[in-house]
């Protein structure tokens, strides 16, 4: 049974109704509409209408200048890419989705009681896999590398009969592949959340799916007859996987914001992103990526607000300078996150505008069907880790000053 809302575009709000084309009834991604309602029934984090403008108009300059698409996805050094030209029956197209599963998985509360600091967790491997050199990683990236250092060591971890397996795959093992590097002081914070996760959804995979993420595909192709979109295998993963499930009740309505689930497809969708003109290998009858939303977390609504997109009422400033840890599905904690999502559909209709306002004037610029929500928040979730490790900074238009992240330890992100 689906839960894909099938709403009149009048029921997300005037503001978002211009987000997805047509009068008649459409489907609606039901992390926006609940994000609506629950930016409204909270009433803590605001907009800045002003802000909203500058930023997009920035963000769109940027991704032209910088060249950055889809494809910016398989140049991050650490990232396993499957090889060109696509197949399903290449090795490494199993190899990549299974790896980028698997990450999904348990890429959750990465944030630190030592931010800024040598004594973080952090994970010592190669800067690259092709590279000579090697460097602490901290962060998501500190999962990353902890577990392309298990592949290269020959440790079989993204196979889901592997870490399913308490036999195969120890508690011991797991801690022995997670463990810090000599410097770092923290351990890697909700170890066995995530043993936990993996070993559920590893189980799944091998009774339902022969063992894979791609038998899990190749199962959604024949489902939908491969006509299904990104937000239809989006919806599968978090009907099949109880630990994607990323939902809360707010004042009795569910509110759905299923960040690893979205970012699983969104990654993938890149991984395997074609030429230009070309169909896409995983969503043959096309994606519509523009259907998923940001992927709320906590890095991401840090660096809106740092952008004068959102809004904080100074209690939540307050809350945040002082490191306060706010609980899942409170009202602040939900405030942001439901904010961040319809700020981030909010700028990407205001660049849909401006990329249409370009081609009207023969002006070189980027199609505005090629802006998604997807690719605001990948590259939002870029600038922010390189403004953390002070490798860039926003030039150009105002902005306030840089809020600590709200700090929620769960394992939804």
């Amino acid at each position: 049974m689906t839960i894909l809302a099938l709403v009149d575009s009048r029921s997300i709000g005037e503001d978002l109704s211009s987000t997805y084309l047509g009068e008649h009834p459409i489907v609606v991604n039901p992390v926006l509409v609940t994000a609506q309602y629950a930016l409204e029934d909270t009433d803590m984090v605001g907009f800045n209408e002003n802000g909203i403008q500058a930023a997009a108009k920035y963000i769109h300059e940027r991704l032209q200048i910088e060249s950055y698409t889809p494809c910016t996805w398989r140049k991050h050094p650490l990232h396993l890419c499957p090889s060109e030209p696509y197949s399903l029956k290449n090795t490494s197209t199993r190899a990549c989705l299974d790896w980028i599963f698997f990450i999904s998985s348990i890429n959750f509360s990465f944030w630190s009681e030592q931010e800024c600091s040598q004594d973080r967790y952090g994970v010592e491997w190669r800067t690259g896999w092709h590279a000579p050199h090697t460097k602490v990683h901290t962060g998501y990236w500190a999962l990353v590398a902890a577990v392309n250092k298990a592949l290269d060591e020959g440790i079989p971890l993204t196979d889901p009969a592997f870490y399913s397996s308490e036999t195969r795959c120890s508690h011991e093992l797991f801690r022995r592949i997670f463990r810090p590097a000599p410097q770092s002081k923290e351990q890697l914070p909700l170890l066995e959340e995530r043993i936990v996760a993996l070993r559920e959804v590893g189980q799944i995979l091998c009774k339902n799916f022969e063992g894979s993420f791609q038998g899990f595909y190749e199962e959604f192709l024949r489902r939908y007859d491969g006509r299904g979109t990104a937000l239809d295998l989006v919806q599968m993963i978090t009907n099949v996987f109880p630990s994607f499930r990323d939902e809360t009740i707010y004042k009795g309505r569910k509110v759905y914001l299923w960040k690893r689930a979205q970012i699983c497809v969104a990654e993938a969708w890149a991984a395997f992103h074609p030429p230009a003109d070309s169909p896409h290998p995983l969503f043959p009858d096309g994606a519509a990526i523009h259907q998923l939303t940001m992927f709320a977390d906590y890095r991401v609504p840090q660096i809106l607000h740092h952008l004068r997109i959102l809004t904080y009422p100074p209690s939540l400033v307050t809350q945040l300078k002082s490191h306060f840890i706010l609980r899942t599905g409170s009202r602040e904690e939900l405030s942001i996150r439901a904010a961040s999502i319809v700020a981030v559909e909010r700028v990407r209709k205001r660049i849909r505008q401006l990329c249409d306002s370009s081609i009207q004037d023969h002006a070189v610029t980027l199609d505005s069907d090629s802006i998604s929500s997807v690719l605001i928040d990948f590259y939002l979730w870029d600038l922010a880790k390189r403004i953390e490790v002070g490798e860039d900074c926003v030039e150009g238009i105002e902005t306030t000053e840089i809020l600590p992240a709200h700090r929620t330890r769960c394992v939804w992100y």
